[in-house]
C-alpha cells in the first residue's frame, strides 16, 4: 500500500495544474501547521522552509524562495546529526538559489561557508564535499574566475568518479561550461564510455537545463554542439537525449539566427522520429520544420512541409492536430501573400478544431482566422471570430492577450495595429486576479504596466479577514510572475 502524498506532493500536482497560487497557499498553511507543532525555529519547521523555498523557487518566485532558504539556516546550529546534515542542505539551497538570481557576491560567502562547514563534518574524501565544490565552481566561472573554477570543478569530478557517485553528471555537464570558457582544446565531455546509459542521460538533461536558461550565445552553442556528436556516438541517433539535444540546438539556432543549422537539426529529429515510427512526434518536427525554414528565408520548402504535414495529420485523424498544421499553414501562406488560399486553410483549421474537444485549439484558430479577416477589413465578421476565440481561451494564453488587444482595432475599424498590447496584458492580469478571489471582496482593482511591472491599486468591498489579505496577496505575487513574461514578450 502505498503512503499518502505530502503537502509538498500536493503542491506540486497543483503547480503542475498551473495553479502556482493555490499551491504556494498551501505549502504556507503546512509552514504554519508545523510551527505551531513543533515551534519557530525547530528542525521541523526548517525543513518546511526548504519545501516552501523549492516550491517558490519553481514558481518563478526566487526572491522569496531566499527569504524562505535563509529563515531554514537561521539560529544555533543542531546537535543531532541528521539535522544538522538539513541544515548544511538548507545553506546549499541558499547559495545557489543566489547564484541563480545572479547575486553572485552573496552566493559566493554562502557558498564558501557551506564549504567549509561539509569540510569539518564529511572531510575531504567524502561526496557530501563535492555537493559544495560543484556550485562554488559554478559561481566561480560566471564571476569570470575561470582557472579558480576549473580547479574546483576537477575536484569535484574526481570525487564523484572514486565514490561511483552519480552526481558526476552535473559536475561533468558544467565543466563543458569551464572548458569552453578556458578556450582550450581539452575535450567536453570526456570518459562517457565509462559512465552508465542512465548516468550519460542525467549529464544530458543537465546540459539542455544550463543551456536553456543561459543567455544564448556561441559559448552554449559549442557546447550544445559538442553534446549532440558524443550523444550520437554513445548512445545512439534514435535515443531520445539525442533528439532532445539536437531539440535544443534547433531553438538555440533560432535565437542566434543560424538558419541553416537550424534546418539540419530539426531533419534529423524528424528521420529519427519516421525511422521509429512515431507519427505524431514526427508531426511535431514537420511543424518545427517548416517555420525553420520559413525563417531561413525558404518559403516554397515551408509550404511543402506544410502540405506533408496535413497528409500526417490527416492519416492521425486527430482534429485538433490538423487544426494546428492548417492554422500554421494559413498564417505561412498570408505571410506571402496567398490570401485566398491562407483563408481557405483558416477556414479549415477552424472547422476541423470544431469537430474535437481542444478548445485552446479552437480558440487559437479563430484568433488566427479573426486577425486575417481584420487585414482585409472584414472588421464586422473578425469582431465575431475574435469574440468567439476569446470564449474558449484562459485570459493569460499569449494568443487571448493578441486577440484581445486586437478586438480595440477593429471595433475602431482599422485593419492594423494592435491597440495598446501593455494595456491589454494589464487587463488580462487583472481577470486573472479577480477570477481567484471572493466574488464579495473586490470593489475594484486598478492595474496599470509601469517600468516594466505591474502597478495595482485595490479598493476593498468589505474588512477582508486574514486569511484572505494573505491569499490575496498570494494571487497578486502569482499574477506578477505570470505576467511579467507576457510584459517582456511585448516589449
Amino acid at each position: 500500500m502505498s503512503a499518502p502524498p505530502t503537502p509538498l506532493d500536493l503542491a506540486y500536482a497543483l503547480l503542475r495544474e498551473g495553479r502556482p497560487a493555490d499551491a504556494e497557499q498551501l505549502m504556507v498553511r503546512e509552514l504554519q501547521a508545523v510551527e505551531r507543532r513543533h515551534g519557530r525555529g525547530s528542525p521541523e519547521w526548517a525543513s518546511a522552509q526548504c519545501d516552501l523555498g523549492n516550491l517558490l523557487f519553481g514558481c518563478d518566485r526566487p526572491d522569496r524562495a531566499i527569504e524562505c532558504f535563509r529563515s531554514a539556516c537561521e539560529g544555533p546550529a543542531p546537535d543531532d546529526p541528521e539535522a544538522y546534515k538539513e541544515r548544511l542542505t538548507y545553506r546549499l539551497n541558499l547559495g545557489t538559489a543566489l547564484l541563480m538570481t545572479g547575486r553572485l557576491d552573496e552566493a559566493d560567502a554562502e557558498l564558501r561557508r557551506n564549504l567549509e562547514e561539509r569540510l569539518a563534518f564529511y572531510g575531504r574524501p567524502h561526496p557530501g564535499y563535492a555537493f559544495g565544490l560543484e556550485p562554488l565552481a559554478d559561481v566561480l566561472l560566471r564571476r569570470g574566475a575561470v582557472h579558480e573554477a576549473r580547479e574546483a570543478i576537477e575536484e569535484a569530478i574526481g570525487n564523484f568518479w572514486r565514490n561511483g557517485h552519480e552526481r558526476v553528471a552535473t559536475a561533468l555537464a558544467l565543466r563543458a561550461e569551464i572548458v569552453t570558457a578556458e578556450g582550450g582544446r581539452d575535450p567536453l565531455f570526456p570518459g562517457l564510455d565509462q559512465l552508465p546509459d542512465e548516468v550519460v542521460e542525467d549529464l544530458a538533461a543537465t546540459v539542455l537545463n544550463r543551456t536553456g536558461a543561459a543567455r544564448p550565445d556561441d559559448a552554449a552553442k559549442a557546447v550544445l554542439t559538442g553534446l549532440t556528436t558524443v550523444l550520437e556516438a554513445r548512445l545512439g541517433p534514435d535515443h531520445q537525449a539525442t533528439l532532445n539535444a539536437l531539440s535544443h540546438l534547433a531553438n538555440l539556432g533560432r535565437h542566434l539566427g543560424d538558419g541553416p543549422g537550424r534546418v539540419a537539426a530539426i531533419h534529423k529529429v524528424l528521420s529519427s522520429y519516421d525511422r521509429q515510427g512515431r507519427a505524431e512526434d514526427a508531426l511535431m518536427a514537420a511543424l518545427g520544420l517548416a517555420m525553420a525554414q520559413s525563417d531561413a528565408g525558404d518559403p516554397a520548402g515551408a509550404l511543402r512541409t506544410y502540405a506533408q504535414a496535413r497528409t500526417r495529420a490527416d492519416a492521425l485523424g486527430r482534429p485538433e492536430l490538423s487544426s494546428q498544421v492548417l492554422r500554421n499553414w494559413g498564417l505561412a501562406l498570408a505571410e506571402v501573400d496567398r490570401p485566398a488560399e491562407a483563408e481557405e486553410r483558416l477556414r479549415e483549421a477552424v472547422a476541423a478544431a470544431e469537430l474535437g474537444h481542444d478548445y485552446e485549439m479552437l480558440g487559437r484558430a479563430r484568433i488566427a482566422l479573426g486577425l486575417f479577416l481584420q487585414h482585409g477589413e472584414r472588421f464586422a465578421e473578425a469582431g465575431q471570430v475574435v469574440e468567439a476565440g476569446l470564449a474558449t481561451l484562459d485570459v493569460a494564453h499569449p494568443d487571448a492577450i493578441v486577440g484581445r488587444s486586437h478586438l480595440t482595432a477593429i471595433l475602431e475599424g482599422r485593419s492594423c495595429g494592435c491597440g495598446n498590447i501593455q494595456g491589454t496584458i494589464a487587463d488580462a492580469f487583472r481577470d486573472f486576479v479577480v477570477g481567484r478571489l471572493p466574488r464579495d471582496l473586490l470593489d475594484g482593482l486598478d492595474v496599470t504596466a509601469k517600468d516594466g511591472e505591474f502597478a495595482v491599486s485595490v479598493r476593498l468591498r468589505r474588512e477582508p479577514t486574514e486569511d484572505e489579505i494573505t491569499h490575496m496577496n498570494r494571487v497578486i505575487e502569482s499574477a506578477n510572475a505570470e505576467f511579467r513574461k507576457r510584459l517582456a514578450a511585448a516589449g
